[in-house]
C-alpha cells in the first residue's frame, strides 16, 4: 500500500464536515482514493457530506470524534486504525470564535483554544503513533497564517493556530525516519462557512484551492505548504514589522 507522497488509497478526516476537508477528500478520491473515514459528531450534516463522497465510488463510513472529548480519543481512533492502515490522515477540524465576544467571556475562548489546540494535539499524537506502528503515511494538519503574528483583530484562534503550527512541526520532527511524516498547512482567508459574512481580504482563497495545494505538497514531500504560496512572503514580510507599527496596520 503506497502513502500520501504516491497516491492515497486511504484517508482519515478528522472534522468531517469541514469544508476544507471534504475538497481535499473529494481531490483524492478523484486519483486514487477508494477508502474514507469522517470524524465528527454525529449530525445530518455528517451523513451528507459521507453521501457526497459515496456518490463520487468511494467506500464511506462515519465515525462519532468530538476535539472537545480527548479522553476518547484513542479508543475512538484506535478503532479506525484497527480496520486496516491509512495512508492520509487530515486534520481538518477547528473552530473561529468571536472575537469581539470571546475576550469578554473567558469561558468561549477557552472553548476556541481547546477545540483548535488541546483536542488537536491529542487526535494528533494519537494518528501519529498508529502512522508510526504501520510505518508508513501522512498526518496533514490544517494551520492558518493567523498563527505567524497574533493580530489584535483575532489573537485569540491566532494564538490557538499558532501552538497548533509549533505541535505539529515538533511532531514532524519526531516522526523522522519513522516511515511516517507531517505535513503542515497554512492557508490565509479561506471562503468557507466559517468566514461567512466576514469582509474579504486581500489572497484569499477558496477549499477546492487548498485541496489542490494539499495534493501537490504530498506529492512534492513538503514540510510545510502555505496557501497562495504567496503568503509565504507577505508573512516573513509582516513578522519583521515593528510592535509598534503592526498595530497600527489594517491587519
Amino acid at each position: 500500500m503506497k502513502d500520501a507522497f504516491g497516491a492515497p488509497q486511504s484517508l482519515l478526516v478528522l472534522g468531517g464536515t469541514s469544508e476544507i476537508g471534504l475538497a481535499v477528500a473529494r481531490r483524492m478520491i478523484a486519483r486514487r482514493t477508494r477508502t474514507v473515514w469522517l470524524a465528527g459528531r454525529p449530525s445530518p450534516e455528517l451523513d451528507t457530506a459521507a453521501d457526497g463522497l459515496r456518490a463520487l465510488g468511494a467506500e464511506v463510513r462515519t465515525v462519532p470524534f468530538d476535539a472537545l472529548d480527548p479522553a476518547a480519543h484513542e479508543e475512538v481512533l484506535g478503532k479506525v486504525f484497527a480496520e486496516g492502515d491509512l495512508d492520509l490522515v487530515l486534520l481538518a477540524f477547528g473552530v473561529l470564535g468571536d472575537q469581539a465576544n470571546d475576550e469578554g467571556d473567558p469561558a468561549a475562548a477557552v472553548r476556541v483554544a481547546q477545540t483548535n489546540y488541546t483536542g488537536a494535539v491529542s487526535a494528533g499524537l494519537v494518528c501519529a503513533t498508529a502512522l508510526q506502528n504501520q510505518g508508513h503515511g501522512s498526518l496533514v494538519v490544517l494551520s492558518s497564517v493567523a498563527g505567524e503574528r497574533a493580530r489584535r483583530s483575532n489573537f485569540i484562534y491566532g494564538s490557538s493556530k499558532a501552538g497548533l503550527d509549533a505541535f505539529a512541526q515538533g511532531l514532524g520532527d519526531a516522526l523522522h525516519g519513522t516511515g511516517a511524516r507531517v505535513m503542515v498547512v497554512r492557508p490565509g482567508f479561506v471562503r468557507t462557512r466559517m468566514t461567512s459574512g466576514l469582509p474579504d481580504v486581500p489572497l484569499a482563497t477558496t477549499p477546492e484551492a487548498v485541496a489542490l495545494a494539499v495534493e501537490q505538497g504530498l506529492r512534492r514531500g513538503s514540510d510545510v505548504v502555505w496557501v497562495p504560496g504567496a503568503l509565504r512572503m507577505v508573512m516573513a514580510a509582516l513578522r519583521h514589522v515593528p510592535r509598534p507599527l503592526f498595530r497600527r496596520l489594517p491587519v
